[in-house]
């Protein structure tokens, strides 16, 4: 499903507009995105996903090609966690 199925579907549920679904869709994003960016909370959508930033630590890899050792930067990620209801869709119940 691309964005723009998403929107129809979205508009065709809430039974509202696809200009005003599509703008909910961006505030959601813009909104996880700027809070995640912050770092000090994480934001859970209960029973389907929590967004929250992780530092990983600086770590020596190697280079396939060559085996040489290369140095990682230490940086942030994001971990994204399926809820409850999310988990229980995915296994058809």
């Amino acid at each position: 499903m691309n964005r723009s199925e998403l929107i129809a579907a979205l508009a065709e549920r809430a039974e509202v507009t696809r200009k005003d679904a599509d703008a909910v869709l961006a505030a959601l994003a813009e909104t996880v995105g700027d809070v995640v960016s912050k770092g000090d909370e994480k934001v859970t959508i209960p029973g389907f996903l929590t967004f929250e930033r992780t530092h990983r630590a600086a770590r020596t890899a190697r280079n396939p090609q060559t085996g040489e050792p290369l140095q990682i930067a230490a940086g942030y990620s994001v971990k994204v966690s399926a809820g409850s209801k999310l988990k229980d869709a995915a296994k058809g119940k």
